[in-house]
């Protein structure tokens, strides 16, 4: 096969092929580096949120227990509920 002026520049040399290999490596690095940083950011909120939803639900259940104390109180002391 022979190969036309254009086709023959469009080849590219060893040399250019080998730089532009370590150019797509570093590239894939830094995006690497750059996902793993945003992939532990997501981590860290998705536990802050865990937290608080169960901190949510126990402060529910401590004021359960407080009204219903509230309420066996009322009742012994023989007191009108305000509401």
């Amino acid at each position: 096969m022979i190969l036309t002026p254009e086709q023959f520049n469009k080849l590219v040399a060893r040399d250019e092929f080998n730089e532009l290999k370590m150019e797509v490596r570093e590239i894939k690095f830094i995006l690497n580096s750059k996902f793993d940083s945003a992939f532990t950011a997501l981590d860290g909120l998705a536990k802050n949120i865990k937290d608080i939803k169960e901190e949510f639900v126990s402060n529910i259940a401590a004021h359960d227990r407080f009204e219903n104390r509230l309420i066996r109180i009322e009742k012994h002391l023989k007191l009108d509920s305000l509401f």
